[in-house]
């Protein structure tokens, strides 16, 4: 696999042709249309060219799909590119995490938020990612009938609570599991409707309802975090960590900065990975030769036992699996960047205030990068047999400076996750298309319903 950019270090890339696509409609341009279906929209613009100039209510857009714009619009955030300010849901939920924040501010926040995800830290919580699928695991019988999301979704947070809190379960694991259900709902629902263009002021009924969402996820988190500040001794979780991490000028997170840095956390490592197990039980169900192959993989590295961190690279076609189900489904659909004066793409100069958008969904799509590209081919990713892969072609967690610093802490639990349920297990999915509703993250359409088979 190649991971070679579109253009040899140190030479300009090439340029590209901006065209113009959807002229739209007055004051609201395309914004109906990407409302409808955000990634059909997508697929639409990328029928006019890899880069497409458009409308989103009054503010003028490009769209880049070649992987070499994609790595400039990545690479270049906070230098040539802003983190745009996203709706009022988003923000309400999220806060002014490492996520959302901008300039100093982001920097300030990632070196304080970084250590805890670094690879010597990922390591310390595989023995919970994996004993907390074992405990799942011990569960499941065969012939049972599960729903493949609710399972997946309560593992995740399982081991998010764990690793995050340090703790079982919130007090209210429930409640809060619903009110991170609205958040999704209504921020992809904000996002693609009329409250995207909407100022923050105006009231909606989805407005009232995250508000609602919001108010359960701070109250659980401010519990957890009173908990831990009446505890003595030292904890090995990520919140702890948090409490103690200190800035150059010797400064902690604020309490707000601790609850939005903890939101952020308890999504990424609970929804992402969720939605991701979900497409990967679907995919391997509809594809039995990648299924038989995952399980021969699994039963002579494994042999009988269970996996742990250093199974992990020893698993490769698990990985693989992994990755070609976050092509193929990836949980985050799109990214955004503010053009600041003097930025360019592909070449081509992009006013300030122009908002340059990229979708996952669409280049890791491209038949020019991926052969075959709606077949689920985890063999792709084999390093002696997969195809020519450009860097950025694939992108999941973004990438560049604001790259998901839960990259490998989501990786690791997938893989192990699986690892453990596939060895005994194989999950047959009902029959039917399972679509994608781009939400927060991107979701199955309908419930996923399977029969467990015990190996």
């Amino acid at each position: 696999m190649s991971t070679e950019t579109g253009a040899p270090p140190g030479v300009e890339p090439r340029r590209h042709r901006l065209v113009q696509g959807p002229r739209g409609l007055p004051l609201l341009g395309s914004l109906p249309w990407f409302g409808k279906d955000p990634l059909a929209f997508f697929e639409r613009l990328h029928s006019y060219g890899s880069m497409v100039r458009w409308r989103f209510g009054r503010n003028d857009c490009v769209f880049v799909a070649d992987p070499d714009c994609v790595g400039e619009l990545l690479t270049e955030t906070e230098r040539s590119f802003d983190q745009p300010l996203l709706g009022i849901a988003f923000r309400t939920v999220m806060g002014n995490g490492v996520v959302v924040a901008r300039g100093r501010d982001w920097r300030r926040k990632r070196s304080l938020v970084q250590p805890s995800v670094r690879p010597k830290q990922v390591k310390s919580y595989a023995a919970t990612m994996a004993g907390c699928a074992v405990e799942l695991a011990d569960t499941w019988s065969g012939g049972e009938r599960v729903d493949v999301k609710r399972e997946m979704a309560a593992l995740t947070q399982k081991i998010a609570v764990r690793t995050i809190f340090g703790v079982d379960t919130p007090a209210d694991a429930e409640s809060m599991g619903r009110a991170m259900d609205v958040a999704q709902r209504e921020i992809g629902k904000e996002f693609s409707g009329l409250g995207a263009v909407l100022p923050d002021w105006v009231p909606t009924p989805g407005r009232a309802r995250i508000r609602k969402a919001a108010a359960v996820i701070d109250a659980e988190v401010a519990r957890v975090v009173a908990r831990h500040r009446e505890g003595d001794g030292e904890r090995p979780d990520l919140l702890s960590r948090l409490l103690t991490a200190v800035d150059g000028s010797g400064t902690r997170l604020s309490d707000q900065e601790i609850r939005d840095e903890t939101v952020t956390l308890y999504i990424g490592g609970h929804e992402t990975t969720s939605s991701t197990l979900v497409w990967a039980w679907y995919l391997l169900a509809r594809n039995p030769r990648a299924r038989a192959a995952l399980t021969e993989e699994l039963d002579r590295v494994l042999d009988g036992r269970e996996p742990g961190i250093d199974d992990y690279a020893r698993l490769p076609y698990a990985q693989a699996v992994v990755k070609e189900t976050l092509r193929l489904y990836p949980t985050i659909w799109l990214v955004t960047g503010i053009a600041k004066e003097g930025a360019r793409i592909g070449g081509v100069p992009m006013p300030a205030g122009t908002r340059v958008w990229s979708s996952q969904w669409v280049t890791h799509r491209d038949e020019r990068w991926f052969p075959r590209p709606e077949e689920f081919r985890p063999e792709r990713w084999d390093a002696d047999r997969g195809d020519d892969i450009p860097e950025y072609a694939w992108f999941p967690f973004g990438g560049g400076p604001r790259v998901c610093l839960g990259t490998r802490f989501a990786m690791v639990e997938s893989v192990l996750i699986l690892a453990v349920l596939a060895r005994r297990f194989e999950l047959d999915v009902d029959p039917g298309v399972i679509g994608p509703v781009p939400t927060l993250t991107l979701q199955p359409d309908r419930e996923v319903r399977a029969t467990v088979r015990a190996r």
